[in-house]
């Protein structure tokens, strides 16, 4: 019995480990998307009128992009995690 619930603790280990690693690679993906946005929100500091709202939107679309990544993210690693069960 013990060497049973030893070796289910090793697995869900495994498996929290693997779950982590996926979540991370998106997390890692969505934080370079959100440098993107930063980075086109403060060129839009330094516009006007158009292209300031333009510069504004697409940093949006790209913050909404980095959350979406991360909801991915979110769902892989619960794949990777029911994959294991």
């Amino acid at each position: 019995m013990m060497l049973g619930l030893s070796s289910l603790a090793v697995l869900a280990a495994c498996d929290s480990k693997q779950e982590t690693a996926v979540e991370n690679a998106y997390d890692n993906q969505a934080a370079i998307i959100d440098n993107q946005a930063d980075n086109v929100e403060d060129m839009a500091d330094n516009m006007t009128g158009n292209a300031a709202d333009a510069a504004e939107n697409a940093a949006d679309a790209l913050e909404d992009k980095a959350d979406a990544v991360r909801a991915a993210g979110e769902k892989a690693g619960d794949a990777v995690e029911n994959k294991m069960k």
